[in-house]
């Protein structure tokens, strides 16, 4: 379960970068308050994660599922999709983020 949510926040993780620029700054308010929440959301999700998996680990997948799903929204949705080096990053950091997972000590 604890994985499951770990996904979850980074998904959240990534709907509040992706709709940061939507908030001018925070001075617009539905999407500030949309952003604000998609923030908590993440970072609570992470924190129930974080009662099973360590603290390093949880943190690394967060972010680096957050980027992955950032990108590829960006690239299918907003038509920036990149070059071919910034691609083999990206697939160097799922890489990384499934070593993570498979190399998690067991208790």
């Amino acid at each position: 379960m604890s994985w499951f949510l770990l996904i979850l926040a980074s998904g959240l993780e990534a709907a509040w970068a992706l709709g940061l620029p939507y908030t001018s700054g925070f001075t617009r308010l539905l999407p500030s308050v949309l952003v604000g929440l998609a923030m908590i959301g993440s970072f609570v999700l992470l924190a129930q994660a974080t009662k099973t998996i360590p603290a390093s680990t949880a943190y690394a997948v967060w972010v680096g599922l957050g980027i992955v799903i950032t990108v590829l929204i960006e690239a299918v949705f907003l038509g920036r999709p990149g070059t071919a080096l910034r691609w083999l990053f990206l697939v160097l950091l799922v890489v990384a983020v499934v070593g993570l997972k498979l190399t998690m000590p067991k208790e």
